[in-house]
């Protein structure tokens, strides 16, 4: 349901125009799809994945996955594309890449692969395609379709990319089903992609042979699954030529174990442990730890500690923590769990001086930025929370998290207009220039503000405006 209201967004948000608004597809094609206009449709399908639930905004493990893409997108051959990663909340399996490099994982990949290779390998993939430009391709193919506009197109990506009800929701408005099925990648496509992602996975470091073994795995998941093939089967076709030419590929180069990262390790473990209900994430811990069913102690000791937390049981959380820095004994992840604990149970001062020396040690890590700053408010200290968000933003300008801290912080200080300006600074670095303007409208209103912070609100204004107008003649023009 929810890609539904996905797709009614970008309808009205894009109108449906030919002539004397977007461009048509035939257009596009005789023109050619250029790098900026595949960036300007990926960030307006991606203002619709960011206020969907499903997105999953969790600093630590959008870092991870970040990490991990960049570290593949360096050693892309012959491209300097930029990249986006970003996590989806949901247990199919899949990964996709949408226009102007922005590429989704599902948390359900992560935690269905058996190693860092194997993730690491369909991001390389998605990464590939991106490369290659296949979605620029297939777009500029629809030529002889009767796709009307862009924000149709735009609908159809979105459904056949993230949905794993995309067939039902495209089929509900009629033309982003007529082209859903085009967007899916040719075999062609695959090979290219599997050919340039080898490449990539080998020169990153990792194990090319994973490709070809969870591709394989996937395959053989198709059996089980009672609504078909998993979701990243629908998009990218897998034949067991393509495997057997992965496999070939792979087949001369020297044997190499690549152990898997403890951040790979501990996120994995974080991801599971908020899949099920807490007494569920503690039971299967508890479980693997006995059994010693388990890819990594350290992971296993983690995911405890997190479910223990989840579930209140703070004294044998800390346990497990200690249990844990025995074998991790210096990681940003696991002293972000330390602080969090703290903060659990109620220990305000404790929680305090462990965010403080943490940071110390992981300035630039941002998880225990915005801990800190939220253990702050929590705490009543706005105003430390606001000098300590405000510092960071000297450093790190285009953090929306943190403009959101200091739209709270500003908020605890009954300072209406600061309040508003930091939410519309937010939603500029999310894309939304249009909620944006409504809240500098709402700050200018609020009576509040001296005679200097009036003026610079409403030179934003005028500013994001202006803005957000050249914006919408952008998207209208033919």
């Amino acid at each position: 349901m929810r890609f539904r209201l996905f797709l009614a967004l970008l309808l009205v948000a894009v109108p449906c125009v030919s002539a004397d608004g977007l461009p048509e597809l035939g257009e596009v094609a005789q023109a050619g799809f250029s790098p900026l206009q595949e960036r300007r449709l990926g960030e307006s399908i991606m203002r619709e994945i960011r206020a969907d639930r499903s997105y999953l905004d969790d600093a630590e493990a959008t870092d991870y996955v970040s990490s991990l893409g960049n570290r593949l997108a360096s050693r892309s051959p012959g491209t300097r594309q930029d990249f986006d990663f970003f996590l989806i909340q949901d247990p199919q399996i899949n990964a996709f890449a949408l226009p102007g490099g922005f590429v989704g994982v599902h948390t359900g990949l992560i935690l269905a692969a058996q190693s860092e290779s194997e993730v690491a390998s369909v991001v390389a993939h998605e990464i590939a395609h991106v490369t290659q430009r296949h979605i620029a391709r297939m777009i500029a193919q629809q030529k002889q379709s009767q796709i009307t506009s862009l924000a149709v197109l735009a609908a159809a990506i979105l459904l056949s990319r993230v949905s794993s009800q995309a067939a039902e929701a495209a089929a509900a408005f009629g033309q982003a089903g007529l082209v859903q099925s085009q967007l899916n990648f040719t075999r062609d496509n695959e090979r290219e992609a599997d050919r340039v992602g080898l490449q990539i996975l080998e020169q990153a470091g990792f194990d090319p042979r994973a490709m070809a073994v969870f591709f394989e795995r996937l395959q053989r998941a198709t059996r089980v699954y009672e609504t078909g093939a998993p979701s990243y089967l629908r998009t990218h076709p897998l034949t067991f030529e393509r495997i057997a030419d992965i496999q070939g590929r792979t087949h001369g180069l020297p044997y190499r174990q690549v152990a898997d990262s403890i951040e790979f390790q501990l996120i994995r473990a974080k991801l599971r442990a908020q899949v099920e209900t807490p007494r569920d994430a503690v039971a299967f811990f508890e479980e693997s730890l006995a059994e010693r069913k388990f890819l990594s102690e350290a992971a296993g000791r983690y995911g405890l500690a997190v479910s223990l937390a989840r579930a209140n049981d703070y004294g044998r959380a800390r346990k497990e923590l200690a249990a844990l820095r025995r074998l991790v004994p210096a990681s940003p992840i696991v002293e972000t769990l330390a602080c969090a604990l703290a903060s659990g149970a109620g220990e305000t001062e404790a929680a305090l001086a462990c965010y403080r020396g943490a940071l110390k040690t992981y300035p630039a890590y941002r998880a225990l930025a915005y801990d800190y700053a939220n253990a702050l408010l929590q705490a009543r200290r706005p105003e430390a929370a606001l000098k300590f968000v405000d510092e960071r933003l000297q450093l790190v300008t285009d953090d929306h998290r943190l403009y959101l801290l200091k739209a709270r912080s500003h908020a605890a200080l009954n300072q209406r207009l600061a309040q508003h300006r930091a939410q519309a600074e937010a939603y500029v670095r999310m894309g939304n220039v249009s909620a944006a303007v409504e809240q500098l409208q709402i700050g200018l209103k609020s009576g509040d503000g001296d005679f200097y912070q009036l003026s610079s609100a409403e030179a934003r204004l005028k500013e994001l405006r202006q803005l957000d107008e050249e914006l919408r003649k952008e998207a209208r023009r033919p």
